[in-house]
């Protein structure tokens, strides 16, 4: 993006309070920024991006709430387009391994605390993984 001569705002976990608000501001309100690149870490308070139209995920956590977290940061109230997430993973690498991983444990998830179930319908590799 430097190389190209883009204006981008940057927030990491280790970004002090103050400057996560001056760089909400600034992609927020001014128009010759169009990227608000941020670390998973970095999700956390105070983040509402209303101008956000995509969310590019590049390097997965291993918790898909972090994810789903970071995502949601672009639909808040106040947004008004529709906003498109995506998550860019290489094949065969950790990322995809990890992605499969999150799979499983929505799927689990849901299987595990269901209203309409009164028993999980696991099998026993699910088990296993549980509790290996």
């Amino acid at each position: 993006m430097e190389a190209e001569g883009s204006a981008y705002v940057w927030l990491t976990g280790e970004t002090a309070m103050p400057d996560r608000a001056k760089a909400v501001n600034r992609f927020q309100t001014d128009p010759g920024v169009q990227a608000f690149l941020m670390t998973l870490g970095a999700g956390g308070v105070g983040l509402n991006l209303t101008a956000a139209d995509y969310v590019f995920i590049l390097d997965p956590w291993w918790n898909p709430a972090r994810e789903d977290q970071a995502i949601a940061r672009a639909h808040r109230i106040g947004q008004e387009h529709p906003v498109t997430a995506m998550r860019f993973i290489a094949r065969d690498t950790v990322e995809e391994k990890i992605l499969l991983l999150q799979e499983q444990k929505r799927k689990l998830g849901r299987e595990l605390f269901t209203a309409d179930s009164e028993f999980p319908t696991l099998n026993r590799a699910d088990l296993e993984m549980v509790l290996s």
